[in-house]
């Protein structure tokens, strides 16, 4: 039974109906109520599982009474997996519908004989603080634990105490006095005392609680002076000035006082690891005093230990708004050089250390002030950290251990900024790079690879100059099929297309796929096709999808790699364009469209239920009818040619008042263009919004798109149908300050120039010329021309959000009705669920869910009533805030109308910028609205004549009731 039932959770997905939820806790429930104590244990080790599948308070709420009950009447190892369980589930205890109950189940234990029971008993109410936090039952049992004798119930109650100050202001304030005297008094053991201090850290419900807590910590400090005394309680100190805020420049000073004059190296690095903590979370309260101490400290101290941490503290300030503090505030700024302070002088002293660690920090502080203190003349400082940079990379690039490649992410990453921040070191900075290369480990050249290419991404005008070395290594890189040299051969094909910004040469193609051949497996060639489509190498991309066409194991994967090949070919079609070549665009547009149907057949055949591919094949789709609107627009220009305006043309222009009108059909025409284009882009935006799991990159390429069609029906408004009314300030450039990508850049540059022709010809030869027809051909030519780009998210999800929804009352049958009376309002309850990946919140958070709840009357039954507008639909919104992954809210409808409603709720999420994303799901019932008896009844009554009596009468007045 056990092993079914094991199986059966293996295999049970997210999609079931609630029976097979119900069936698997049934299942356990078998394990619970077996005679064996072993079954019993497994039973309950297992819902945690159970609960992650089917995670809706029903389901949670009958499973917990059921654990209630086995903790009521097991042993103490029984009552010890359910403990387990409840702490592994805490975010799901919120759902327990019937707290009551099961606190009642769970709290009937602390009146047992035996100590381990009880002990077992407060650890499980400590765990559900956060449910029952006024419980003044369990506040009491808690209070009189604390004085038990029993060594391993004052534990446990230490626990359930510290976690029920975190949640409860009047537990806080009723135990601080008792926790107080406790460690205070003579009789409490030394390790009891060790750990009831850390409760402390919670007294930050209110100011005075916080206030009477750090006086006692203080005399804490100075009573016991022993090292682990004084640790703990520090420790206490920062948490509860880091909760409660108010104190945390004391508490800075306090901790630099301490790593100054103790002479302990436990305290100094204690005291250390509290900084860096205060620096993470609150870096604007640090003064220039303080930071000016801890450079004083790392200054003098002897031990390199202590100085890398103490580094470690000043580089994290230095990438905050403290830096600027320090500089700013200094007396006689204007004429103390930034050399002679004491920051700088530590950074450059460190920066030739002969510890790795200490050496990486001092650069990244020379970096951050380069960076952040751009108005000051820093020009030693730069070739400082350039030259301190240069010696990290030469030392760490021969060294594979863990802490050198470590230590060469910071000193590569401090690279990137300096290289973004101060343009004229690039050249030295990739130099250097260009040649560590050829002498360092595999590692390591992965690493430089990557620093390589976002160099060459910020700065373009290096790129062509790194090609030459780049294609050298490329030939040299070995013969090996290990890891590294896969993943080298990945980074150092990446950085070439980035380089080859234009096209690849034969000769690098020829290069690349020789060592693909040689030593290379085909997840690398994949992976190098996909850098290649995301680069716009699409010829380079297209040839190696076609060398793995034959190489995958499922025919899914076969119609996924066919499809890339047939976008790859498509796109490299348009390369052929030619500025003024207006039918071998067409041509060319024809050829591409022939291959993009193809490519989205086999899209659509390498979806499968689990992975429906859903943003590929609409952004595919997207680009097909993009280009169609292209080659239709080319048409539409040349039609001036073609179909020149009939004789009476200018007499209906005359009679109509619009001038246009005197070119014949083109206005139409062009009308239906610009139509045409706005479509695609509010297509675009739908797009943009149903992806709230891609990265940035990706959504910028897909507003880019946005943005093309935007400025092709703007272009035809402002020279053809509107000339008059056509403004172009709100589409000025507003600089390339944030591009990201060469993609992006010369969309943007093509942008630009397509904007000022359009300006140059605005109001010039009315109505239409053939020179408005060229500016529009040629805007159209010069957007195709950029190689499109395949971003991440075409390849992978990286981040991966879904919400299910839960409504009630729901059918037992999806197609069949609810039944309602129409004097009545149905209360409908809509619960949900957000399930994420391994990876949640990477890109954005959900901060809010908005549930949209609308009903469509389908058929009428009964006669037709003349019923207010009012009452003919529902429409509603609410946003609810997800806890723990769950949230739930209600709506009242109604149903006037007799017949059959259908009941749509959508879903969608807001995230923490406050942006509305479609994500979806859209989840529907039906309701059958009923006449109600007494009003069917008063009805057959009029029909047939009768009055109503006496008695129904007085019964009208008080049915309102």
């Amino acid at each position: 039974m056990a092993a079914s039932a094991k199986s059966f959770l293996a295999d049970a997905g997210y999609g079931e109906q609630e029976l097979d939820a119900n069936s698997a806790l049934m299942e356990l429930d078998k394990g619970l109520r077996s005679g064996k104590l072993g079954e019993q244990c497994e039973a309950v080790v297992r819902f945690p599982r159970l609960f992650q599948k089917y995670p809706f308070p029903i389901l949670i709420n009958s499973a917990f009474l059921k654990l209630a009950d086995v903790f009521r009447v097991g042993n103490n190892f029984l009552r010890l997996c359910v403990l387990k369980v409840t702490q592994q589930s805490e975010k799901h205890l919120e759902k327990i519908l019937n707290v009551d109950e099961f606190v009642k189940r769970i709290f009937s234990v602390i009146h047992s004989n035996d100590p381990v029971a009880r002990a077992i008993t407060l650890r499980m109410l400590g765990s559900m603080a956060s449910i029952i936090p006024e419980r003044k039952n369990a506040h009491h049992s808690i209070r009189q634990s604390l004085d038990s004798h029993d060594n391993v119930e004052v534990e446990a109650a230490i626990y359930a105490a510290a976690n029920f100050s975190a949640q409860s202001k009047d537990f806080a304030a009723g135990i601080c006095n008792k926790i107080s005297e406790m460690i205070q008094g003579l009789a409490t053991p030394v390790d009891l005392k060790l750990k009831l201090i850390p409760i402390l850290q919670h007294m930050h419900h209110d100011a005075s609680l916080a206030s009477s807590s750090r006086q006692l910590l203080q005399q804490l400090v100075t009573s016991y002076p022993s090292t682990k005394m004084v640790i703990v309680t520090l420790h206490t100190f920062t948490l509860l000035a880091a909760s409660s805020l108010v104190d945390i420049p004391k508490q800075v000073q306090l901790l630099l006082q301490y790593l100054k004059n103790d002479p302990r190296k436990a305290v100094k690095r204690l005291a250390i690891q509290d900084l860096k903590l205060l620096a993470n979370k609150t870096p604007h309260t640090w003064s220039r005093e303080n930071i000016q101490a801890l450079c004083e400290s790392a200054l003098h101290t002897p031990y390199d230990s202590l100085k890398l941490g103490m580094l470690s503290v000043l580089s994290t300030l230095s990438g905050t708004i403290a830096i600027k503090q320090y500089f700013s505030s200094a007396p006689g700024t204007a004429t103390t050089s930034a050399r002679s302070f004491d920051l700088v002088k530590l950074a450059q002293e460190c920066c030739y250390h002969n510890n790795r660690g200490i050496a990486a920090h001092g650069v990244r502080i020379l970096t951050n002030i380069s960076a952040s203190c751009q108005e000051k003349d820093l020009l030693p400082l730069e070739q400082d950290a350039v030259f301190g940079l240069e010696s990290l990379l030469v030392l760490c690039s021969q060294d594979g251990s863990p802490g050198a490649q470590a230590t060469l992410k910071i000193t590569l990453t401090c690279m990137v900024k300096l290289v973004k921040c101060r343009p004229h070191l690039s050249q030295s900075v990739v130099e250097s790079l260009l040649t560590q290369l050829h002498s360092a480990q595999d590692a390591a050249r992965i690493l430089m690879c990557h620093c390589l290419a976002a160099i060459a991404m910020q700065l373009p005008v290096l790129a062509d100059g790194m090609l030459g070395d780049l294609m050298d290594l490329y030939k040299v890189i070995g013969r090996s099929a290990t890891d590294k040299k896969q993943e080298l051969l990945v980074s150092l094909a990446t950085v070439i297309f980035v380089s080859s910004q234009k096209a690849l040469s034969s000769e690098v193609k020829t290069v690349i796929k020789q060592q693909l051949e040689n030593a290379s497996n085909g997840w690398t060639a994949y992976r190098i096709a996909r850098q290649a489509s995301r680069m716009g190498n699409h010829d380079m991309a297209r040839e190696l999808y076609q060398s793995l066409l034959t190489q995958v194991a499922s025919e899914h994967f076969y119609f996924w790699l066919n499809s890339l090949k047939e976008f790859s070919h498509a796109e490299q079609c348009l390369t052929g364009l030619q500025e003024d070549n207006y039918s071998s665009a067409l041509s060319c547009i024809a050829e591409a469209l022939k291959s993009y149907h193809k490519g989205i057949a086999s899209l659509t055949a390498a979806s499968t239920p689990l992975n429906p591919l859903s943003f590929q094949c609409g952004f595919v789709k997207l680009r097909i009818d993009l280009l169609q609107a292209f080659s239709q627009l080319i048409c539409t220009c040349n039609s001036l040619k073609t179909s020149p305006p009939p004789a009476i043309a200018t007499t209906i222009a005359m009679t109509s008042g619009n001038d246009l009108q005197r070119c014949g059909r083109i206005s139409n025409q062009m009308k239906l263009s610009m139509e045409e284009f706005r479509n695609l882009a509010t297509r675009y935006g739908d797009l943009y919004q149903s992806s709230f799991d891609a990265d940035s990159a990706t959504l910028r390429n897909v507003e880019l798109q946005q943005q093309s069609c935007l400025l092709i029906s703007h272009a035809i408004e402002a020279l053809i149908l509107d000339p008059e009314s056509a403004s172009f300030q709100e589409y000025s450039s507003n600089g390339t300050a944030h591009v990201e990508s060469e993609y992006e850049r010369r969309m943007m540059s093509v942008f630009n120039h397509v904007l000022e022709e359009v300006e140059s010809l605005n109001r010039k030869y009315a109505p239409v010329s053939y020179l408005h027809t060229a500016c529009l051909c040629s805007a159209v030519i010069a957007l195709l021309k950029v190689p499109l780009s395949f971003q991440r998210y075409f390849f992978q999800k990286l981040q991966s959000t879904s919400i299910k929804l839960a409504l009630s009352p729901s059918p037992r049958n999806p197609a069949e009705p609810i039944a309602v009376q129409n004097n009545q309002q149905l209360a409908l309850k809509v619960e949900g669920v957000v399930q994420h990946g391994s990876k949640p919140g990477l890109f954005r958070k959900i901060q809010s869910v908005c549930l949209n709840v609308s009903s469509v009357l389908q058929s009428k039954s009964g006669q037709d009533y003349k019923i207010p507008i009012d009452n003919m639909t529902n429409e509603m919104e609410q946003r609810v805030e997800p806890h723990n992954d769950y949230f739930s809210t209600q709506f009242l409808l109604n149903f006037v109308i007799l017949g059959t409603h259908n009941i749509t709720v959508e879903s969608s999420v807001i995230d923490s910028n406050g942006i509305v994303w479609k994500t979806g799901p859209k989840t529907t019932i039906f309701v059958k609205s009923l006449e109600d008896p007494y009003s069917q009844q008063v009805r057959l009554q009029q029909q047939q004549g009768q009055p109503p009596s006496q008695q129904q009468q007085q019964r009208t007045a008080y049915s309102r009731f």
